[in-house]
């Protein structure tokens, strides 16, 4: 059996319109993330035979390849649960995601802060990429990171709780090379409600995560 598999869609193609129209979303669900799920699967089939045959002249390569497509499976199942038609604004107390919005200000200033540097940390990404709001366990704050292609320039341990993808796929139907158009549409549909519960299992969790500061 497979050992990874692509989650169903929180929503219909047309909930995110108009930030989103229904075609990037089949597209880029049923093809895209699909694509990285069976490159995961794939490659652990290769990298089970080369143990098996204690041959590791591609061990680079496989190490490479699974990092790039169970990190693109993985920011792609939070990217589903992070929009939500009903989304956008900012989280408020007034919404029950007061401890998120608290740890926003007190990790970058201010609500416009974070929203300047996460868009423009997205939009700026060279090529393939994301902008990232990750948990940082060791100092216990948000921060921004740009991950190129799925898997590059992270902190480890860090946990991802909003994902912005920046890759053309994710928006190139609709909005043509105009990148920054997307991502600032995409604070539209932002399900503050799931990035708080990300935030919150991530604090929870920071122990796990490291053994020692």
């Amino acid at each position: 059996m497979a050992t990874y598999t692509l989650p169903e869609l929180p929503y219909d193609y047309a909930a995110l319109e108009p930030v989103i129209n229904p075609q990037i979303i089949e597209l880029h669900h049923d093809k895209h993330h699909a694509a990285y799920v069976k490159g995961a699967n794939d490659t652990l089939e290769q990298l089970e035979e080369a143990r098996d045959k204690e041959a590791w002249g591609a061990i680079n390569g496989l190490q490479k390849s699974l990092a790039f497509h169970l990190s693109g499976h993985i920011l792609h199942s939070i990217y589903w649960h992070n929009m939500t038609g009903d989304g956008g604004g900012e989280p408020l107390a007034a919404d029950g995601v007061g401890d998120l919005a608290d740890a926003i200000t007190e990790s970058f200033g201010s609500f416009a802060g974070f929203k300047s540097q996460l868009t423009k940390a997205a939009a700026t990404t060279q090529g393939s990429g994301w902008g990232v709001l990750a948990y940082e366990p060791v100092s216990g704050k948000l921060i921004v990171e740009q991950v190129y292609d799925h898997q590059g320039n992270v902190g480890q341990g860090s946990v991802p709780v909003l994902v912005f993808d920046a890759w053309e796929h994710a928006f190139y139907l609709q909005y043509k090379n105009q990148k920054v158009d997307f991502i600032e549409a995409m604070w539209a549909v932002v399900n503050w409600q799931d990035v708080a519960k990300r935030y919150a299992a991530a604090k929870e969790r920071a122990d796990v995560l490291l053994l020692a500061p």
